[in-house]
């Protein structure tokens, strides 16, 4: 990281996607100036997985691999014999051959899930395996090389922004979609019945975002398996990321400690029931083996104590949203008076609306409930005032969403939880970045002590 851990430090979320391009290249290169001009130290984004279906990155077909959708079309030519490529192979053997081979497979068989291809390549026999390489080799090897060179592109990319003092800040999904190559792989970290259909899925119960829950379709993982051999498909997901990223999110961080088990049948996540998960069992394993990473528990919804326990246990930042914070309860963790510096502090994240959208849905006396807390009267001054509130907080990490800062409406709104339809497709233009917004920023920054001086 290119800041010590105890400055305080400004960021923006933008997913990769969001680029005016929608993909990595000159844009991104570009967008680390943006930033470095106005004053920010970290960029950060969404998953940056192989969406199975649409566009969502939480429901990928790998918990590794990149997605070659948001990288440029023509990639830099790398020597696929060189003594780089062999040490990159060494390394993620554990999954590339495996998500290579599934993805071939799944190629073969017009895209079905895994759950429904011919039994012996359903249940990994080996000499159908064997077979089924030796006459897809190319397409196989085809699919290892082209993930190396997306990593290597990325390198490129975040060599970049460390020069440039600006941290990459990844999201790491507690859950992986069934139909991927880690559950095909190994259906034995997962509740699968005989057929490999999972026996209870993920989600969590009725919350602020939907009266029915959410149910999110993810098999739940089988702890027990997973602890008996030291979590090491856990151990090697985590070195990925901090491969190629320098902080990273843990999505549902309560998911450590209790899971939301809804049976497999059930159509809502209403008749879920709540599991103990050996999280701090987890978490110490991590810790053991690869120090004092530089985690973000995404503690956001309904947390109980032992949630704050384990988060404090080993010394987690957690997140605080400011768009939750006007209500009338003193104690609400989300209000700036709360928010310590053991937090990464939003206006609003990914699934929020944007803060103008957010205060348009308002009922008039909210928004006048919402203008007199921050001490404005106008509408076009609540985004401004948020902004700031979030600046000048004892938060260490700021985080704010490029729309925020654009200022813009539930036109720009990034995913409604809960709905399939219009949502991951926002990009900015920077024919819309003000040109004077940059140095604005940058004052803000400045005065509030965030300033990056790397």
């Amino acid at each position: 990281m290119n800041q010590p851990s105890g400055s305080l430090r400004a960021g923006v979320l933008l997913h990769v996607s969001s680029l005016p391009s929608g993909r990595l290249g000159a844009d991104s290169w570009r967008y680390i100036d943006w930033m470095v001009e106005a004053g920010f130290s970290v960029w950060q984004m969404l998953p940056l997985g192989v969406p199975l279906a649409g566009v969502s990155p939480y429901q990928c077909a790998s918990a590794f691999a990149l997605n070659p959708a948001l990288f440029p079309e023509k990639l830099p030519e790398v020597l696929i014999d060189s003594p780089a490529f062999k040490d990159w192979y060494n390394g993620q053997h554990v999954w590339v051959e495996d998500y290579a081979l599934f993805m071939a497979i799944k190629h073969e068989y017009e895209c079905a899930p895994w759950v429904n291809w011919p039994t012996p390549l359903r249940l990994r026999e080996a000499n159908a395996l064997m077979q089924f390489k030796l006459t897809h080799e190319a397409a196989i090897n085809a699919i290892i090389h082209q993930q190396y060179q997306l990593f290597m592109y990325w390198q490129t990319l975040r060599a970049y922004a460390f020069e440039r003092g600006v941290d990459l800040f990844g999201d790491m999904p507690l859950f992986v979609a069934h139909d991927s190559a880690d559950v095909w792989a190994h259906p034995e970290c997962f509740l699968l019945d005989e057929a490999g259909q999972p026996t209870f899925v993920a989600g969590v119960p009725p919350d602020y975002f939907s009266s029915t829950g959410q149910r999110w379709g993810n098999p739940q993982y089988d702890w027990v398996h997973l602890g008996s051999n030291g979590f090491a498909w856990w151990l090697d997901r985590l070195h990925y990321h901090f491969e190629c990223f320098d902080l990273v999110r843990l999505d549902h961080f309560r998911g450590l400690v209790a899971s939301w088990m809804i049976p497999a049948a059930s159509e809502t996540a209403m008749e879920g029931y709540w599991q103990d998960v050996p999280g701090a069992i987890l978490l110490q394993y991590i810790r053991e083996r690869m120090g004092n990473l530089p985690l973000v528990a995404e503690d956001l919804g309904v947390i109980t104590p032992d949630v704050e326990a384990l988060r404090h246990q080993f010394n987690l930042p957690g997140m605080s949203v400011l768009q939750f914070s006007f209500d009338e309860f003193a104690d609400n963790p989300h209000k700036p008076q709360n928010v310590t510096e053991d937090r990464v502090y939003y206006t609003g994240t990914h699934d929020n609306d944007t803060t103008l959208g957010w205060f348009d849905s308002l009922a008039p006396a909210a928004q006048s409930n919402v203008l007199n807390l921050l001490k404005v009267t106008q509408r076009s001054e609540v985004v401004g005032a948020m902004i700031a509130l979030v600046l000048s907080s004892h938060a260490r990490l700021a985080m704010i969403p490029m729309q925020d800062l654009l200022g813009l409406d539930s036109a720009a709104r990034m995913n409604t939880p809960g709905t399939v339809d219009h949502n991951w497709q926002w990009r900015f233009d920077w024919a819309a970045i003000p040109s004077n917004l940059a140095s604005e920023l940058r004052y803000q920054i400045e005065q509030t002590g965030r300033l990056n001086h790397a």
